[in-house]
């Protein structure tokens, strides 16, 4: 039985090479809004040791003040920016901004809002996030 090019799956859906940058983005953008959220319950749990007083507080911040805390805290900054400047990419192309002029959707079916305009957000988003997170590990590692 031949195999079929539009029943790939999960693997299909998720290959980058296939859908462009714009998936790769989607993808990210999903990704760095459930590490914010896992973050967010996180950092109520964290806070809430002050309840147990200094010694449980100290406890605690033993914990995220390490090599691995501050990797990870790098990586909370990176998918904040990323989903911050993201997200008002989106919110633009939603409101019409940066999409172009209407056309007849002629094949092979290009939108109008997947132009250079959104690719180049889409990178600077990556690009922010990257320069966030080396700022980051540069406060939290240097002297």
């Amino acid at each position: 039985m031949p195999r079929d090019e539009h029943r790939e799956g999960i693997k299909g859906m998720a290959n980058p090479t296939r859908y462009g940058i714009e998936r790769v983005a989607y993808w990210l953008m999903r990704l760095s809004g459930l590490g914010l959220l896992a973050y967010f319950v996180a950092h109520i749990y964290e806070t809430s040791n002050i309840l147990r007083g200094q010694v449980g507080w100290d406890e605690f911040l033993e914990l995220t003040q390490t090599t691995e805390g501050h990797l990870f805290l790098a990586i909370v900054i990176a998918m904040c920016v990323f989903h911050t400047v993201n997200g008002i990419r989106v919110m633009l192309g939603h409101g019409g901004v940066g999409v172009g002029k209407p056309a007849r959707p002629d094949y092979p079916y290009e939108p109008a809002s997947q132009n250079y305009r959104h690719k180049i957000g889409i990178y600077s988003a990556i690009l922010l996030a990257a320069i966030a997170m080396m700022y980051g590990l540069a406060v939290m590692f240097g002297e």
